[in-house]
């Protein structure tokens, strides 16, 4: 690293934390400071979830699996596929319920259809995972800015983690979108420079393409993943994709919290629009990187050598190291730092969002608040950034655990809220005892098939089991009094008439899917 990469570095830095001051001016309440007063545009909104989902860990790792990891290639594009279909969903069933209810934390949902030991479990269930999940997700960035930067681990964990926390602590949920809104062009600048300094290098698109056996450029594998051997089934990512969006986008509060941070049922429909169209080419422009970039590494035996076969994430770190020229590569470890703090910052903001509304708020008078709001997102930050300090060197194994320990929860715990909107005689209790078996459930299946079913099932296999004995449960108790359906539940009127308003921008997500499913099986089907 030069003086000009580190003058982009530090400038850059240094403008998140003015931003962050800057947009804390005004601030009045926890509604301001945890869902920006319901103020901020759309787009802005959209460009923020879409930056939480362009983690660091997606700059680098999606390139390594595309190029590098056995069996990877652009079979990760079957991730995306489907998006756009539940997004549909949750425009038809949840965005109105929720937004009708001017919630900060979505788990204040929970207690107003069911009870407040409902929303208690539930909402303490998404602050260990969440929680631990980021902790590990900063050592791992860290660990990459290290091999960029060549500065020693803990003052890169400090570095992330401070900044993070200072901007965020300050600017509340402003900071964390408009922060988002720079980090995505930097990011969408990194990317360019990369796949063009590697483009030049290989000497153009059809010998990078070459570069590469054909099953690597295969976008589907056909299979469903239960006892067929395959390692990236087409059936299996569609149907466990779709259940793990829609709980994703539809009842975690990182990403729901744009949606309740937006002035309008329409406006935060338009988020989940965005996307629903914009997140396909964004993990496109990813493997294509991946593409260009793994060329220059067949190519190339220093690069080689630089790349631990055990840690095929060094890939772009390395290419970066070694063929930008000064002040580009600033800018890419910018970019490597926008995506990790992205990640970081929403993840911070929806952590103490919860903890305020859900188990602190109770227990303070409303002029307290804000300092409170602050303090809590500060406390988080500082125990995050503690335990990147004791996560070591199982992080890789780690994040990879934490992704498949999503697919064990997700599915119970949108089964929870699906009951809660649909179901008009479900009962806490009956929420409770589903969850525990649905999550159960997977356990057992881990257990017992370890290896011949696909861990994206068990998104569907937690939120059938979890649906069923919800409604079986429920039944064996008194129906929910009228004041907790109030408001809390849909009817059929009101989704014939949310179709009807909304025909188009339904058609259209449908078709865009399915074209995405055509796209990808152009590419090829392995």
């Amino acid at each position: 690293m030069t003086l000009p990469d580190w003058i982009v570095i530090v400038s850059y830095l240094l403008a998140m934390i003015a931003l962050s001051a800057w947009l804390s001016r005004g601030q009045a309440d926890e509604a301001d400071y945890y869902v920006g007063g319901r103020t901020l545009p759309w787009w802005a909104l959209s460009l923020s979830t879409m930056a939480t989902q362009s983690s660091a860990n997606s700059f680098l790792g999606i390139p390594a699996f595309v190029a590098l990891a056995p069996g990877g290639g652009l079979t990760w594009l079957q991730y995306e596929l489907a998006l756009p279909f539940a997004m549909v969903l949750l425009m038809m069933f949840v965005v109105p319920v929720f937004r009708g209810l001017h919630l900060i934390s979505v788990y204040e949902y929970l207690e107003r259809r069911f009870d407040r030991g409902t929303r208690l479990l539930l909402s303490g269930v998404f602050l260990l995972s969440r929680g631990l999940a980021t902790g590990v997700a900063v050592y791992a960035a860290a660990l990459v800015l290290q091999v960029c930067t060549d500065v020693p681990l803990w003052a890169a964990i400090v570095l992330m983690g401070g900044i993070t926390v200072i901007y965020d602590t300050l600017g509340g949920m402003k900071a964390v979108v408009w922060s988002d809104v720079i980090q995505m062009f930097v990011l969408f600048a990194g990317i360019f420079v990369c796949g063009w300094v590697a483009l030049g290098l290989v000497g153009g698109w059809e010998q990078a393409v070459a570069a590469h056996p054909p099953e690597r450029l295969a976008g589907i594998e056909l299979g469903h993943g239960v006892g067929d051997g395959a390692r990236a089934p087409f059936w299996g990512f569609l149907l466990g994709g779709l259940v793990l969006y829609l709980s994703y986008y539809g009842v975690d509060q990182s990403q729901v919290q744009r949606q309740l941070a937006a002035p309008s049922v329409r406006d935060a429909k338009r988020t989940l629009v965005f996307n629903g169209v914009a997140r396909f080419p964004l993990t496109l422009l990813y493997a294509l990187l991946g593409l260009l970039v793994g060329a220059v590494y067949h190519a190339s035996a220093e690069l080689r050598a630089a790349v631990p076969a055990q840690r095929l994430d060094y890939l772009m770190p390395r290419f970066i190291e070694l063929y930008l020229p000064a002040g580009a590569r600033g800018l890419l470890v910018a970019a490597i730092l926008a995506a990790a703090m992205s990640s970081l910052d929403s993840a911070l903001n929806s952590l103490s969002a919860s903890t305020l509304r859900d188990f602190v708020s109770p227990w303070i008078g409303e002029r307290r608040r804000l300092l409170a709001s602050r303090l809590v997102t500060a406390g988080w930050g500082a125990a995050i950034t503690a335990f990147a300090f004791v996560v070591g060197d199982i992080s890789t194994t780690v994040v990879e655990g934490i992704n498949r320990l999503g697919a064990l929860f997700y599915g119970p715990l949108l089964a929870a809220f699906a009951a809660g909107i649909l179901d008009r005689r479900a009962r806490g209790p009956g929420v409770i005892a589903g969850v525990v078996a649905g999550v159960g459930a997977n356990l057992a299946l881990l257990a017992l098939f370890p290896t011949q079913l696909f861990w994206m099932w068990w998104n569907v296999t937690g939120l059938v089991v979890a649906g069923v004995v919800t409604a079986l449960v429920s039944r064996l108790l008194a129906p929910p009094r009228a004041d907790q359906l109030a408001e809390t539940t849909i009817t059929g009127a009101q989704l014939a008439d949310s179709w009807r308003r909304n025909a188009w921008v339904y058609a259209g997500l449908l078709g865009y899917g399915a074209t995405l499913i055509a796209v990808a099986a152009w590419c090829g089907v392995r």
